[in-house]
Formats: C-alpha cells, structure tokens, sequence
C-alpha cells in the first residue's frame, strides 16, 4: 500500500535527462502525500515522465520491494498504490511463462503481467490498485489503471501542456501553475447527493479516473480512456438456496482467509454489526490475539435511534466471544471542531456522511497494526438497505427509475430548492443541473433490468456511486494514519458469485441480506444476527442542536463564509434554526455545508500551504532517481 504522483510532459524528448526543476516537483509531490507511503520513495524520470512512489511496506519488506520495479529489460516501470490477493499464483503462472523476479512483491507481479498480457493484465488481479506504468517500447506510452471498484483512488488533470496524475489531489499544488478553484457543477452535484455520481471534483480541471477503468497516454496523443469493468447485477440462473448458502460461507471465508496476507500486523474493525463481525470472526481462527477496533459514542440522555447508536456493549460481545484484543476509543462532540480541518486536509474530494469518527478509529487501529480489515461493501453487495430498494420497487423504465432515485437520492438540497439557498455564480451553475439525468447517465446500459429486476438495478446504481464514495473515506481516513485497509466483501470471487445471485435470497420480506445472515449462522452470535441494523454514526442530530450549534453557526454563517456569495444568508440561517429548534433535522447537510466551507478555507485561502510544510518537515525526501535502460 503506498501512494503515487506523476507529470507527463510531451514536449520534453526522451534522450533529454531530467533538470533540476522536474527533479525538485516531483519530489514534492511524492512529500506532499508521505502519509500514505512514511517507509520509503522511489523515483522515475525518463524524458517526458516524471513517477514517484511513496512506500508503505506491506508485502516483501526489504529494500528488494522498493518502488519503482522493472520488467528484467529495464524498459517498462511501474508505481503502484494497492495489493494484489492473488499475487502468489499469478507470479507462479508468470515464471512458468519464463518471467524472473528479484522480490517477492506483488508490484513487480503487475509490471511483468502487463508484459506478458498487454493492457488485459488488470483482467488477472484480484485486488485492490492504482497504478502507472511507463512502457519505453516503440514511441512510449504511459498507462494509469484503477481496480474494479475503486477502492483505490486516481486523479488527473491537465497544467499548461503538462498531464499531472496522483493519489491525492493535494500532490497537484506542488506543480507550478496549478491553481486551486471550486468547480461550481461539481459543489452543486456534491449539495444534491451528498456525493459524486460522475468523475467530477470540487477542484476544477481535476478529474477521478473512473473505477475499473485504464488511461493509455501515447506522444502527444489526446489520452484515452477505457472501462474495462462495471458493477452489474443480474440473475443468471437459480440454482437453488441451497448452493447459494454454501457458495456464500466458502466464497466469503477464502476471501477473508487472502485479504490476512502481509509480512506487518494485520487487525480489524468490530463494530456491533454482522458484517465487521463475521471478517472478525474468520480472521480471529487464523490470527491468535487477534487485534480489534471500535468507536463508541456518550449516549447517557439520548432517546430513540440516538441512544443505540452507541455500539460499544455489541463489539465488546463478539471480541469476547472471538478472543480478540479490543480496544475502543470514545468520540465527543467537542472533538468535530479539533478534527474537521484535519480531515477535510486529507478527504480533498468530499463524498457522503460525517466521518470524523472513522478518522479516530483509523488513528486507534494504526497505533497497532498496519493492516485492519474493514466491513465496506457487505449492504451493497448482499441488499442491506430494503428502505432504499422501495424507491425503486414497481418500476417499469430507466425513466422512471431516474424520476424516483433522483428524489430519493436528492438528500440535501432537492432541485426545487437550490434557488432558496444558492445565490450568484453557484445559483447560475444550478440551472443547468437536473438529479434526474445525472441518475438516469449512471444507468443508462441497463434498460433491461428496469423491467425484469428493479432490485438489482437498484444495487448496480448504488455499487456505482454510493460504494465509490465510501471508498474514498475509507481510504483517505486510513491512509491519513498510514494505515492500510482492506475490505474482504469486494473480493473478486465472492462478488462475482453474489452479482449472479437471483435476488430473492438477498431481500425477502423486507428483510435484506437474508442469505448472509445465514451464511454467517454459527460464525458469530445469533443476538448479533437479528439485530436491527445500525450504521456507526455518532448521534449528531442532537450534538448539532446542542453542544455543537455555536460552532455551526460560525463555520458556515460567519462573516467568511458569507464573503464567499454562495448560499443566501436568509436560508442558511432558516437551516441552523430549525435544526436547533427541532423542526427539522438537517445534521447531514450542516455537515456537508461545515466541510464545503472548511474545504474553501484550506485549499483556496491558502492554508494549504501550512499542511503541506508540516508533512514535509516531518519526511527526509531522498532524491535518488531510477532511470529506465535506453
């Protein structure tokens, strides 16, 4: 697990070396995200590229697994951010094909994969990536590819003639010329959903390579970009719940049992919920002390959904019962105000709900561990949200289904009241926004399933927008920390299986995930598996209303964010009232309004430049540059 930056630059022929100008920016781009890579760094300039590796060692801890890696010519490099499950036998494969390696990492497995397969290597890995390969053959080309799901991130944009790649944005404001704006289609997408349905971010210019998708740059050539997965859910045949029972536990065990490899400790989340639980449960036979994490909440007072918000009595069950060693940390309301400017630092590319609570938990597990297996991913494979699901039950067209999860899915700032909050250039940027049509783009390949199972139309919408958005906070919380996560529910074979799976065995009843929840019987405690589903969120509807209401109104209604001439100050107010009042409860957008502002004073009003001295004063970058063979 590491991090990766990278420039491209046409213009600079490949016999020229690298000046001293190239050599210090991609230096400090590789600093600028140390946290994600605090092990090592590695360096490839060749002409009209620039890559840069931050380490976090994983797999083959020696200076053998360092980045870049090579094919054994020398002329095709690669960086690369992720891990590869099944590494061993695709490197097994490959040396029986005459491949030879100088390190036990899967690194270089990727690099001598796509010698011998071509752009279809990512057709052989079961993991999660992001990686750049500088293939020196013929007229060079430069390929940025992304796992299935995303689970890893990638950005680009384009500075002056200069094509500039990353793991994170904040490795672009180390490239002369690159200027930080808000892009007002993407703030209008982020204050309708909560999140972005297309590769949009709130910088402008800067865009995500979308998942399962690869970029092949060739010479001055206009890059192109190919998917070459997308999540798609629909019945093949029904073989019987039998074997799908079965096909469940065996599938969801090995998928576990591959994601514990690693020569660092390896822990994992335990919440009070089935699905962090049952990794728990399987990782805890094959790891002895088996380290454990959870967050919990003060609930003393709280009425109604808040009081059990609090899942700490639940995990502390299930650790007792799987002989793990737990440890918890308690979140309070007067931590947000400490954490939020740190965290926004480190999302840069806001997505879905609150998540200051998953940072402190990342930053428990990582003083233990370097590894922790997280429960992403389980609800949207297995139907975990029948609320969701009756948005779109009945429906009969792709137009319909747009119509409703539009509605649905509009969960702050509906389009019909955009021109009550927005103002100026924001409101102007609205005009042109339709919920609808952004729905309807999302699934516009899957006319057929609209008619025969809205279902699983339903989980190939949210696998394809929700899911990414939660893979963004799951990786920058944890990367943050240095700290590695994996989530075992998105392995390749137990998705595959669950993708072909007739829906009735996920949702019966109103009941979702039926066919985990007894797939998982006898792994972890049947109190555990009946009980009513509860998401870790802190109980924000009343910390916003009570201890939290002065820092609300400061952040998001103080004379600096109203210079911004974004959001009609009437309203904003109107919003802090009623939630404080108890007429409404409007914690999700406050928190999304909290973090948009807070991301505008940290990315545009220049304080960026502080966080990115700190982590530089806190790495020793090496310059030493790895060329390729001419």
């Amino acid at each position: 697990m590491c991090g990766i930056a990278g420039t491209y630059a046409p213009s600079n022929p490949r016999d020229r070396a690298p000046d001293v100008a190239s050599r210090a920016v991609i230096a400090r781009m590789a600093g600028a995200i140390a946290h994600r890579g605090p092990d090592a760094d590695g360096f490839l300039l060749d002409g009209p590229v620039a890559m840069a590796n931050r380490r976090l060692a994983i797999v083959d801890l020696s200076a053998a697994g360092r980045q870049p890696q090579f094919t054994a010519d020398g002329r095709i490099g690669i960086v690369y951010n992720g891990e590869l499950y099944n590494f061993h036998a695709l490197r097994s494969e490959l040396i029986g094909r005459g491949h030879r390696f100088a390190s036990g990492t899967d690194t270089e497995v990727i690099v001598h994969a796509y010698e011998e397969f071509g752009d279809d290597c990512v057709r052989h890995f079961n993991g999660m990536f992001a990686f750049a390969i500088w293939d020196r053959r013929g007229a060079g080309r430069l390929i940025l590819a992304r796992d299935r799901w995303g689970i890893k991130p990638l950005y680009y944009a384009r500075v002056g003639d200069t094509f500039v790649f990353g793991s994170e944005v904040k490795s672009f404001l180390e490239v002369p010329g690159f200027r930080v704006r808000l892009d007002l289609e993407a703030a209008t997408e982020y204050l309708t959903f909560q999140n972005m349905l297309g590769d949009r971010t709130l910088f402008a210019g800067v865009r995500t390579l979308p998942a399962g998708s690869m970029m092949i740059i060739e010479g001055d050539q206009t890059p192109r970009v190919t998917r070459w997965w997308q999540p798609h859910f629909e019945a093949t045949e029904d073989r019987g719940e039998a074997w799908y029972l079965a096909g469940v536990r065996e599938r969801f065990e090995e998928a576990v049992r591959r994601q514990l490899m690693g020569d660092v400790p390896v822990g994992s989340y335990l919440s009070g919920g089935m699905d962090s639980g049952s990794i728990t449960a399987v990782a805890a036979r094959q790891i002895s002390h088996l380290h454990t994490f959870t967050g919990g909440f003060p609930v003393a007072g709280l009425t109604g959904g808040e009081a059990l918000t609090d899942e700490r009595t639940a995990a502390e069950l299930m650790a007792r019962t799987m002989g793990t060693e737990h440890y918890t940390v308690v979140v309070q309301p007067h931590d947000l105000p400490r954490l939020l400017p740190e965290l926004v630092w480190h999302l840069e590319d806001l997505r879905v709900a609150s998540s200051y609570h998953n940072y402190a938990v990342a930053r428990l597990a990582s003083r233990f561990v370097k590894v922790v297996l997280a429960g992403a991913g389980g609800d949207e494979i297995f139907a975990g949200y029948p609320w969701r699901y009756a948005h779109a039950a009945g429906t009969t067209s792709l137009d319909d289904f747009a119509t409703r999860y539009a509605d649905y899915w509009s969960i702050l700032v509906p389009d019909a009241k955009k021109s009550q909050l927005f103002v100026g250039d924001l409101s102007r940027a609205a005009r042109g926004f339709h919920a609808g049509e952004r729905v309807r783009e999302v699934v516009s390949d899957l006319g057929d399933l609209a008619r025969s199972d809205p279902l699983h139309l339903a989980l190939t919408f949210e696998a394809r927008t929700y899911l990414q958005g939660l893979f963004v906070v799951e990786d920058r919380v944890s990367m943050a920390h240095s700290l590695e996560s994996r989530v075992p529910f998105l392995d390749d074979d137990l998705v595959d299986f669950a993708s072909a799976m007739p829906s009735k065995y996920k949702l019966r009843d109103g009941t979702g995930k039926r066919i985990l929840r007894d797939a998982m019987r006898g792994l972890i405690p049947d109190e555990i598996l009946v009980a009513r589903k509860q998401g870790f969120a802190p109980p924000e509807d009343t910390w916003f209303r009570e201890d939290l209401a002065p820092y609300f109104r400061e952040l998001i209604d103080g004379p600096q964010a109203r210079s911004r001439g974004l959001f009609n100050p009437v309203s904003v107010q109107t919003i802090l009232n009623d939630h404080e009042s108890g007429a409404r409860n409007h914690k999700k957008l406050l928190w999304s309004l909290a973090c948009l502002e807070q991301w505008q004073r940290t990315f545009i009003d220049g304080r960026s430049e502080e966080h990115t001295s700190e982590l530089q004063s806190r790495v020793d970058i090496s310059y030493a540059v790895f060329c390729l063979k001419k």
